[in-house]
């Protein structure tokens, strides 16, 4: 397993290359919930759980971007418009990225989720019993969604 700083690296360089492009990089995430559980998804690029997302793509809203991350991602698809619930500056690997963070609570499955080049693993958690290795930022998420803690402006 290659250790968190060579993820890093990695992402810096692909995000710096993305940034001559474009001056900032622009993802998108989706909070895919059930009552108290949460669709978290483990990619094969990155280590940890993470709510389902990507970046967005040149045309593309940020909602768009979501629910097309969310269906390739999972299989599920938001019905009606998910909200956004905030905003946050990514400082992960460089200081160009932002993400912007959508709340699903009603939603279909029409496909089944199977893993892939880019999803290792999803799941179903409660909200109380994530995996160990689930981002601090994921859960730094959650906690202002369930306990209505102030949000921050970092991921």
């Amino acid at each position: 397993m290659q250790d968190e700083s060579w993820h890093r690296r990695r992402m810096g360089v692909y995000l710096f290359l993305i940034g001559l492009k474009r001056r900032i990089t622009l993802g998108t995430r989706i909070a895919l919930l059930e009552g108290e559980r949460v669709y978290l998804v483990r990619h094969t690029y990155l280590p940890g759980w993470h709510f389902p997302g990507g970046g967005v793509e040149p045309g593309e809203t940020p909602e768009a971007g979501a629910a097309r991350e969310l269906r390739e991602e999972s299989g599920y698809q938001p019905v009606g418009r998910p909200e956004l619930f905030g905003l946050y500056h990514n400082t992960y690997a460089t200081r160009r990225d932002y993400v912007a963070l959508y709340l699903c609570r009603l939603f279909e499955q029409d496909q089944a989720s199977r893993p892939d080049r880019e999803i290792a693993e999803a799941g179903w958690f409660d909200r109380l019993a994530l995996p160990l290795d689930t981002t601090e930022a994921t859960r730094r998420r959650l906690a202002e969604i369930f306990e209505g803690g102030e949000r921050s402006e970092a991921w």
